[in-house]
């Protein structure tokens, strides 16, 4: 066995072995600060016997393999500390899951505030115990009957193929599951239970709803610590929180879960970024093209979408003796535009583009906000060019995002590269092995060419083609999926899309899926926590509110809303009776960037005293140099208020 040291080093020892024992003997102090090691792109932990010829890459605390090892050994310590309290629960599952992990349990009852308290100490006492964790290989007979009061666990265990399954235990407890965990319950000390949830045993709402639990670990008391610091500041930023309280946009139930209603403030945002898109695709070359929100059930058939996507599709509504169905996506219909006219080498690239309302049927427990959605505005687009255009075209849509977030200020971003598993095809891809490496191909030749900063992750590809998806960072560091960008070279030819190249014979097009913007209900849910709902000056609902002090002021105020509104400034006029200092705290509180204050003074010069929604007091300055400086900021979009 060949063992790489994160440092460069490298053990060497003969016969099959656990990795705890080799480093026991030859790097004990390792055992410390690694926690498990990778086994040809497999993360195994310290406790699986390895055999003579395995080479080993150990994996160190502070990695996200390493986070992701100690964290699902956090899950399987929870699970313990609720059997000791709770011994009539029965056990789900415990994975590891970005940031953190959690166990799904079947009680009696949902669990209260007071029991996560109970839960977290009896964990506490767990992890002070520091037991070893031991990994045990038994058959699956006996497994059978060690599990015989689990029925949750029983019906994953009828699901492994293998005759030997893997259990581990520490201290009392002892639970099915395949790894890795770390050595001992008090490797990593650092943990917090963070909130519980009801959930469906397989996410499926036709079966019994469980009680999830969610906990954090993080190698260090620093690192846990900032990340509940960050936490506390996103519920401030909450974009379900803070979109009611600065009136952008509701849910109603009488509408229905999912469907977002858009106030009027959300309606300008909305507008703004659509100006925004088209402004940017007009410059680039885009045709806009509009599209009806159902289509026959064959169109449907054609596209591939309803044997691979049906889950997500609302039910069908027959009409004459014809089924319809809401549109899920828009890209058959810009097929059907592509195929409407004879189309030649010299129309390529063709990009069609259109803001079209979509809906899918997400499942109801996995509603989130505006993150996820029924109903949903996307910025869509569909490329149809030829394979020597494509990586320029591939590569224009990259640039794209890139200048957004620059825009928008998001500092910190990665491309994911999605590509199929070929042992899905027929199943959950389409069956073309070859056009699948050749396209897989050209998007990796396309992203390393471009200097494009991505990670390939298989088994995420689209049905007919890798793609990619945009994750972004807010400012807060919560990471979000964007938008996504897909190629596609099944659907046109199921379409008979085609183009007369030079030679005058019929080609098919390849075809590039892009929403750079994403949808808005993200989009803005995603910017909302951006900014905690200060919005920059060009994308603020109110850009500026005027408040004269006194009745006496109020005609000049007028004036100055009218001279404002000339300008094309969303402005408005506080002369309320409440104090100046309440209205100032209260335009404040709704995120508006100017508050332009004008008492006798003012009035008297043609100035307005700016006060800024930071608080900051810029003074009083000329009408018309405040104009000035406003619609400079809403022309450039810039990101600063001064």
């Amino acid at each position: 066995m060949i063992v790489k040291l994160p440092d460069g080093r490298i053990i060497e020892h003969h016969g099959p072995a656990a990795l705890k024992d080799v480093l026991a003997t030859t790097a004990k102090e390792l055992l410390a600060t690694t926690v498990g090691a990778k086994l040809d792109g497999e993360i195994v932990d310290f406790h699986r016997v390895l055999p003579d010829d395995a080479t080993v890459e150990l994996i160190p605390l502070d990695s996200p393999e390493g986070a992701s090892i100690y964290r699902h050994s956090y899950s399987h310590i929870m699970a313990q500390a609720v059997r000791r309290l709770f011994p009539g629960a029965k056990l789900a599952i415990g994975p590891a899951i970005e940031d953190g992990f959690y166990y799904d349990f079947d009680v009696e009852r949902p669990f209260t505030p007071e029991d996560l308290e109970k839960i977290e100490a009896e964990m506490e006492k767990i992890v002070q115990e520091n037991y070893k964790f031991e990994r045990l290989e038994i058959s699956k007979d006996e497994a059978r009957h060690m599990l015989r009061d689990e029925p949750y666990k029983l019906e994953l265990l009828d699901e492994i193929p293998d005759e030997t399954v893997s259990f581990y235990r520490d201290g009392d407890f002892i639970d099915l599951c395949r790894g890795p965990h770390m050595l001992s319950t008090g490797q990593v000390k650092y943990f917090k239970l963070l909130n519980v949830a009801g959930a469906y045993w397989r996410g499926d709402e036709r079966n019994k709803m469980l009680q999830r639990i969610y906990g954090t670990a993080f190698a260090t008391k620093e690192a846990l610590e900032q990340y509940l610091q960050m936490l506390e500041e996103a519920k401030k930023r909450d974009h379900r929180k803070l979109g009611r309280e600065l009136e952008i946009f509701f849910f109603d139930e009488e509408v229905g879960p999912g469907l977002p209603l858009w106030l009027p403030k959300g309606a300008i945002i909305i507008e703004e970024l659509e100006k925004l898109a088209k402004e940017t695709e007009a410059k680039a070359g885009y045709l806009r093209v509009r599209t009806p929100h159902i289509c026959k059930e064959s169109m449907y058939l054609k596209s591939g979408h309803l044997p691979y996507y049906q889950e997500s599709m609302y039910p069908p509504m027959e009409l004459e003796g014809v089924r319809y169905y809401l549109k899920p996506m828009n890209c058959p219909h810009h097929h059907k535009i592509f195929a409407a006219v004879p189309r030649s080498y010299r129309d390529l690239p063709l990009r069609l583009a259109e803001y079209g309302t979509c809906y899918r049927y997400e499942k109801s427990g996995e509603l989130f906000g505006l993150m996820r959605v029924r109903s949903m505005q996307m910025n869509d687009a569909h490329i149809y060019c030829t394979l020597e255009q494509f990586e320029e075209e591939f590569l224009a849509v990259c640039r794209m995002y890139l200048n957004y977030f620059k825009l928008f200020g998001i500092e910190k971003y990665l491309m994911r590269f999605s590509t199929h598993d070929p042992k899905e095809l027929g199943k959950k891809y389409v069956n073309e092995p070859e056009l699948w490496k050749q396209t897989e191909d050209m998007v990796r030749r396309a992203l390393k060419n471009g200097g494009i900063n991505y990670v390939e992750v298989p088994g995420e590809a689209a049905f007919y083609g890798p793609k990619i998806d945009v994750q972004v960072w807010s400012a807060i560091g919560r990471e979000f999926t964007l938008a996504t960008n897909q190629v596609d070279f099944a659907v046109p030819r199921r379409f008979g899309l085609v183009y007369k190249n030079a030679q005058g014979q019929d080609e098919i097009p390849i075809c590039i899926h892009r929403a750079p913007l994403g949808t808005h209900e993200r989009l803005i849910g995603f910017l909302i926590e951006h900014y905690a709902g200060a919005f920059p000056v060009w994308l603020s609902p109110v850009q500026a509110v005027v408040l004269p002090i006194t009745d006496r002021q109020h005609e000049y105020a007028q004036r100055v809303l009218h001279k404002l509104k000339e300008a094309n400034i969303r402005a408005e006029l506080d002369g309320s009776s409440h104090t100046l200092n309440y209205r100032i705290r209260h335009h404040q509180s709704q995120k508006v960037p100017y508050m332009l204050i004008v008492g006798e003074r003012e009035a008297q010069s043609d100035q307005v005293a700016v006060r800024l929604r930071t608080g900051k007091d810029l003074g009083p300055k000329p009408l018309n140099e405040v104009i000035q400086l406003i619609c400079e900021k809403i022309a450039t979009r810039s990101l600063d208020l001064e």
